[in-house]
């Protein structure tokens, strides 16, 4: 079920922050009030795709950042295993770089939580509960407002990366009907046209493009 609309999931987990620091106790509510978050999940730390979004968000971090954007990144890794990968350099498959916090969900409840589990917990034939699936998070992305509601959800099966150029224009788009109270239509970039939330409005867009 989508999250949009809808208040983000409170947790409290165990995060590497700043790249070098394990904290204990990380939460999504420090932010509230204050900046927006681009959340998202990814399936596990030392593997192929997960690296190459990760720097990938770390390259943009600056225009999130003048947005008013936080990025935090998550999987079902622990805490040391993100701080190993994070001191590894990129030509040798790690992180080395990344600043932003990365959150250690080794419980598996805020992939649960967030609906980007790949796999669920069931009961075997001895009725031993048990997982099954791969155990890891989809590459779920939540653009999350100052008030902690969901925004914009995605969510890509494991082989699929994701286009962080698109996740900015998300943040651009929500900022315009906020601050014009227009819609976006389809393929809407910043410095274009939008709509007029109303019969006439959007009459007139379509009739000029």
């Amino acid at each position: 079920m989508s999250l949009v609309g809808k208040k983000a999931p409170i947790f409290n987990a165990p995060a590497v922050i700043n790249g070098s620091e394990i904290v204990e106790s990380f939460s999504l509510e420090q932010y509230l009030g204050k900046k927006e978050v681009m959340f998202f999940f990814y399936p596990k730390d030392f593997t192929y795709v997960c690296p190459t979004e990760i720097l990938a968000f770390q390259e943009k971090l600056g225009e999130f950042e003048k947005r008013g954007v936080a990025v935090v990144g998550a999987s079902t890794d622990t805490p040391e295993v993100h701080l190993a990968w994070l001191n590894t350099p990129k030509n040798k498959g790690g992180i080395e770089g990344v600043n932003y916090p990365l959150v250690a969900d080794v419980a598996k409840t805020i992939a649960y939580n967030f609906g980007v589990l790949s796999g669920d917990w069931n009961y075997n034939e001895e009725n031993e509960l048990i997982f099954e699936g791969d155990g890891v998070a989809f590459r779920g992305t939540f653009y999350i407002d100052k008030e902690g509601i969901v925004r914009h959800e995605t969510i890509n099966d494991l082989p699929l990366g994701r286009n962080i150029d698109e996740m900015i224009r998300i943040v651009d788009a929500w900022h315009h009907v906020q601050e014009y109270g227009e819609v976006c239509p389809a393929n809407w970039e910043e410095g274009k046209d939008a709509m007029k939330p109303d019969p006439e409005g959007v009459a007139s867009y379509l009739a000029t493009h």
